[in-house]
């Protein structure tokens, strides 16, 4: 976990208007006792002059105007705060959605030790924060990169006990982190001998799992994938075989599954599908 790189420096999370985010009001939610997460929260841009000098409880009840959710899971260094994951809240406000999102225990402001468990509680703590809030507005899980793992715990979760979300967005997804650990740019050793004993099967044993691939065998909802065939973290093959996996589950069999992959001359790598034009037409 790069919970300690908190790219950009010298953000005060406590502003998001700092960032440019003059419709955004930081929360703080309490998941379990001793844990503390700081949210975003991000109204659509046709309430942008509502929303100015207003409080929390203001915010809160914005939920339950007539627009979509959008609970984003992001990726493991920095924090709510960077400039990418700033980027697609503008994105997905211009478009009409509101944006809830969060850091994990651990990450930025948030108090607490990082786990998957952990993780995965603090995305739910927040999805049913929101639906106590949002009425029958639609809401939508996307993750970003180890944020999908986060997202797919979520939601299978969520299928288990018969309240799936209405769609779910893996951006950049992986496999399982023990593939994606053996693929990551930072695992020059991999072609060592006891390359596995000694870097993945540590992650195994600590039970650190984020099972993409197990879990989309128990989700039924509406799926979409998108990844950049020029992505260096996470390899464009590993979002394939996600995909691959998605689409022939019996889970799926009544449900939308779409892989939408970027071309290498767009330059969208690992972050930045949040550029490409298309985006608003594929999330119609």
């Amino acid at each position: 976990f790069f919970f300690s790189v908190r790219v950009p420096y010298f953000i005060d999370l406590k502003r998001p208007q700092d960032q440019g985010l003059n419709h955004t009001c930081n929360y703080y939610l309490q998941p379990e006792e001793d844990v503390t997460i700081g949210v975003w929260h991000t109204v659509p841009a046709a309430l942008w002059k509502n929303a100015r000098g207003k409080d929390q409880l203001w915010f809160e009840e914005a939920l339950g105007s007539s627009h979509p959710v959008i609970l984003y899971l992001h990726g493991n260094a920095g924090t709510r705060g960077g400039d990418h994951r700033v980027e697609l809240y503008k994105v997905l406000s211009s478009l009409g959605y509101h944006v809830v999102t969060f850091d994990y225990r651990g990450w930025g402001d948030s108090i607490g030790s990082p786990s998957e468990r952990g993780m995965t509680y603090d995305a739910l703590h927040v999805f049913d924060w929101i639906k106590a809030r949002s009425g029958d507005n639609p809401v939508y899980i996307w993750g970003h990169s180890l944020g999908t793992g986060v997202a797919t715990n979520l939601v299978r979760r969520l299928c288990e006990r018969e309240t799936p979300p209405d769609a779910l967005i893996l951006e950049s997804p992986f496999t399982n982190i023990r593939e994606e650990a053996r693929s990551h740019p930072f695992s020059i050793y991999r072609y060592f001998p006891g390359f596995d004993w000694f870097f993945l099967d540590p992650i195994t044993t600590s039970g650190i799992k984020f099972a993409n691939d197990e879990n989309v065998k128990y989700i039924s909802c509406s799926l979409l994938i998108l990844h950049a065939e020029d992505d260096p973290v996470v390899p464009f093959h590993l979002g394939k075989k996600l995909y691959n996996i998605a689409a022939t589950s019996r889970s799926f069999r009544d449900y939308k599954v779409q892989f939408v992959p970027f071309h290498t001359d767009l330059g969208y790598r690992h972050k930045y599908i949040y550029r490409s034009p298309e985006l608003p037409r594929i999330l119609r």
